[in-house]
């Protein structure tokens, strides 16, 4: 047993259970603090690791939208949960398509890993761009501003209930001799009202609805747009999506604490009924695979391939069907990606604008 998991088990048996969310928040603040969790020697790899096409063509969709926004001469470039620099990097390259741009662009990367900070201030050591580090969104500068964040919202922790006959009840993680286990907290969340089937879970994504509405609240002040794009859904859904990797294997959430990446899909509805509480306009929601070849992903493919050598020839078409391929457990289907703007901005490329939702009251 790891240090940190005697902490977990003693905090457990002086407090008691607790829930899911804090759960996940104690493990991935432990997780994300000690380690670059990327690539082949990590646990998982994201879509900027796979090819810099992925990068390239966020900062095309970038520099398009910054020029719908009027070109400001000021721009807050914002990453949220930005891994090793690598997406960040890539924009910036492509933007230097623009030198206005990036003549008005200062970075700012939200991040909380010291391991991870130190690779991105290595990945963009070179940009030309002023970069700076925020613990939160709030700490970013005002002004008119552009986010993006590639799988950032799975990453935040959630609340989770089951149904029973008296209610939704809060799932929480408790000890069960030396083994951590999920248990049920007994009352029932009354505000939740009633399942609608016993054993159906419902996943309550508290920090991601919180970081939602600072988005939007920040984009209707100061003008703009943020990009999401993750594994998730359009919801209402009522099934546990939480899981764990470690190795790039699934593992088991409770087997290993702090120790393996936690994440649960994302529902998009809820981050749109975010910003509709805040009057934004919605864009999307669309599958990776469509996003990237609406913004012409294969013809930038066909251009790198020009200059390849047969084998790199084939590295850049498996990172093609890699990002947009299809199927259920495909990146380009299972990832979606979802757009807010300011009300002024009628379109972002690459999505269709959303008919208008009604805000959770």
């Amino acid at each position: 047993m790891s240090a940190f998991a005697r902490t977990l088990h003693g905090l457990i048996a002086l407090e008691g259970p607790i829930t899911v969310e804090r759960y996940m928040s104690l493990c991935l603040a432990h997780y994300y603090a000690t380690r670059d969790p990327l690539g082949s020697a990590g646990d998982f790899t994201t879509a900027p690791e796979i090819s810099q096409m992925f990068g390239e063509l966020i900062g095309l969709w970038m520099l398009e939208t910054w020029h719908a926004m009027g070109r400001p001469g000021s721009l807050r470039l914002v990453e949220l949960g930005p891994g090793r620099g690598t997406l960040m990097a890539d924009l910036l390259r492509a933007a230097r398509l623009m030198p206005d741009f990036l003549a008005a662009a200062s970075v700012h990367l939200v991040e909380t890993s010291p391991a991870l900070r130190e690779r991105q201030k290595a990945a963009l050591s070179t940009s030309g761009v002023p970069v700076s580090w925020h613990d939160r969104l709030e700490d970013v500068p005002e002004g008119p501003t552009l986010i993006v964040a590639n799988e950032f919202f799975d990453a935040l922790p959630v609340r989770q209930f089951i149904g029973t006959e008296r209610g939704w009840c809060e799932r929480l993680v408790g000890l069960e001799g030396e083994a951590l286990a999920f248990g049920l907290k007994p009352e029932p969340e009354a505000s939740l009202g009633s399942p609608p089937r016993l054993g159906a879970m419902l996943e309550w994504p508290v920090a991601g609805l919180a970081v939602a509405t600072g988005i939007a609240r920040r984009l209707a002040r100061q003008r703009g747009a943020a990009l999401f794009i993750d594994y998730g859904y359009w919801g209402p859904a009522f099934a546990d999506t939480l899981q764990a990797v470690k190795g790039h294997a699934y593992a088991d959430p409770l087997a290993d604490p702090g120790e393996a990446d936690l994440t649960t899909h994302v529902d998009f509805h809820r981050i749109a009924q975010a910003a509709a509480g805040e009057s934004l306009r919605i864009h999307g929601m669309a599958t990776q695979g469509d996003f990237l070849e609406s913004l012409g992903i294969a013809a930038r493919a066909a251009t790198l391939k020009r200059q390849a050598s047969p084998a790199q020839a084939e590295t850049i078409d498996h990172a093609l069907q890699r990002l947009t391929g299809r199927g259920p457990q495909a990146m380009g289907e299972l990832f979606k990606v979802l757009a807010l703007s300011h009300p002024s901005l009628e379109a972002v490329p690459g999505l269709a604008p959303l008919p208008s939702i009604p805000a959770r009251t």
